[in-house]
């Protein structure tokens, strides 16, 4: 397992959302694109010549002569007709032209003569666009029958034969029209009535209900998650530790008692514990120095105390961590990558873990038989509390595991994954007490060493102690209780022990002068004894 370390991570700056992709538009390719119609040109193709028409050559076509591709009049071409010198069909002059609606004016010749006959000229393409041609009006030109913008057809004078367009105005394009009115006449009364029904059908059947108060007058039960963190948060703190080299991080502690005494964890305050600098922030931005009243390294347990501070502190209620059952619900307060007074939930997971984790420096380990969680946890939840469903302290948070190998001392810092470990509060209250009394950490102990390596299937006791020492302290509990180096404890009480750690932790549950009983094995037997814990004073 390894223990987070509280706020020495440095955020990272949010990427930029990425912009949306560009859509790609096809490009037509240069062969498949259609030439620009010319200025003027008519809006529609003109139609091809009857098959009666003699010698008569499609618009467009290449090779016809007598025109030009576009432009009228051809070479050689008058813009104004010839004098007639006879009535074309008992009807001339024609009558005036009116002014066409694009805005060109053309004029129109009164009694000059007689038009030329028709001849060659009828091999000549009409024009692409005739000078003096409505491109509002259809194809027709000046010289028709029924000569004007509004419709007729006839020839134009020096032009091939042109088809002759719809002597009323009113043909399929007339009827699209009428159609499409329609369309739109029906479809805004569809609209309309259906606005209009379905204003009346909300007006008179609305299934929508407005609350009737708004958020900020809702009672919470205490009970709630809301009401819990409501009364926990102004009793927590945000812990900002810094070295004399400026070194630290920042951790969370709540208040234990109204004389200003904050309970954290060791690892939150060891930097500033020779000659650092030490803060506490409660929610409400007030900040108080405070100093370290003392520190036990092997429990992760530290007291510190506010200078100056305010009379109306309100420690938080202590519960009691040996009634807890895995699947109750867990209220975590901290300060997680130094967001201040951030609350997460979940439930105790397990008991009993027996957790070993670094304090930091890496000098030294702690052990404790933690409450598992799966409140979020992540670095600077460290030293907050653990609440149960009533709003009562039944742990510190302490240690997470880590899928990275990072933690407490390492080179990463991974998130919570769900596996978060506090000290249960009844160790933690103890501790905290005898700190606050002697400055110094008490430790329960059986006066045996040993080994801390896992797999042994059971706490082994070592052949010799640290420096060469006896491994069974002499006169001590584990030899007074018949003890010696090569046995393997593999209960405590009811308790199973699996290595050397889970042993040390499980004793240090426990106060000194309490009795337990043991169970080990030797040359293949199993053996049961009773013995009366001991202590030891101080880290060293």
């Amino acid at each position: 397992m390894s223990t987070e370390n509280e706020g020495k991570s440095e955020g990272t700056q949010v990427p930029p959302a990425p912009s949306a992709p560009p859509v790609p538009v096809e490009s037509p390719s240069a062969a498949s694109q259609a030439p620009a119609p010319e200025s003027g040109a008519p809006t529609t193709p003109l139609p091809a010549a009857p098959p009666q028409a003699p010698g008569a050559v499609p618009a467009g076509v290449a090779g016809a002569t007598g025109a030009p591709e576009s432009g009228w009049p051809p070479p050689g071409t008058p813009r104004t007709a010839p004098a007639p010198s006879a009535p074309v069909d008992g009807d001339w002059p024609p009558p005036a032209v009116p002014h066409a609606s694009t805005g060109h004016e053309s004029a129109a010749p009164q009694g000059q003569g007689s038009p030329a006959a028709p001849g060659n000229d009828w091999q000549n393409p009409p024009p692409a666009t005739p000078l003096y041609a409505d491109a509002g009006a259809g194809t027709h030109a000046y010289g028709a029958d029924g000569a004007g913008a509004g419709g007729g057809s006839g020839t134009v004078w020096g032009a091939s034969y042109q088809e002759p367009a719809p002597k009323s105005g009113r043909g399929r394009g007339g009827l699209v029209a009428a159609v499409l009115v329609a369309a739109l006449v029906a479809g805004g009364l569809g609209g309309g009535l259906g606005y209009t029904l379905a204003r009346n059908d909300d007006n008179s059947g609305s299934t929508t209900v407005s609350a009737s108060t708004d958020g900020g007058a809702v009672k919470r039960d205490p009970g709630t998650v809301a009401g819990v963190a409501a009364r926990a948060l102004p009793s927590t703190v945000t812990i900002e530790a810094e070295s004399s080299s400026g070194e630290g991080g920042t951790g969370t502690g709540f208040v234990f008692d109204t004389q200003g005494h904050i309970v954290t964890n060791n690892h939150v305050v060891a930097e500033a514990v020779d000659g650092g600098k030490l803060t506490a922030t409660f929610p409400d931005g007030k900040k108080y120095n405070a100093e370290v009243v003392g520190h036990a390294k092997g429990y992760d347990v530290a007291v510190i105390k506010l200078k100056n501070a305010p009379s109306d502190l309100k420690p938080l209620a202590l519960g009691n961590s040996d009634k807890v059952a895995v699947g109750d619900s867990t209220i975590a307060i901290g300060a997680p990558f130094g967001l201040s007074n951030t609350v997460t939930t979940g439930i105790i997971s397990a008991k009993n873990r027996p957790v070993a984790s670094s304090d930091g420096s890496g000098s030294s380990s702690s052990y404790m038989s933690a409450l598992q969680t799966d409140a979020s946890i992540n670095p600077g939840n460290s030293g907050g509390p653990l609440l149960d469903a009533s709003g009562n302290v039944i742990g510190i948070n302490s240690a997470i595991q880590s899928t990275g190998g990072g933690g407490l001392g390492g080179t990463t810092q991974s998130g919570s994954i769900g596996l978060g470990f506090a000290i249960p509060i009844n160790q933690a209250k103890y501790v905290a007490q005898q700190l606050i009394k002697t400055g110094e950490p008490v430790y329960a102990k059986i006066g045996a060493s040993v080994s801390l390596q896992e797999g042994s299937g059971g706490a082994k006791i070592t052949d010799t102690a640290e420096g060469g020492a006896s491994a069974v302290e002499s006169g001590g509990p584990a030899d007074r209780a018949g003890l010696k180096p090569g046995d393997v404890i593999t209960k405590l009480d009811d308790m199973v022990i699996d290595s050397g750690p889970t042993l040390i932790g499980e004793i240090w549950t426990h106060q000194p002068g309490d009795k337990v009983t043991i169970t080990y094995e030797r040359s293949g037997k199993t053996h049961t004894v009773d013995l009366t814990l001991g202590s030891r004073k101080g880290d060293s």
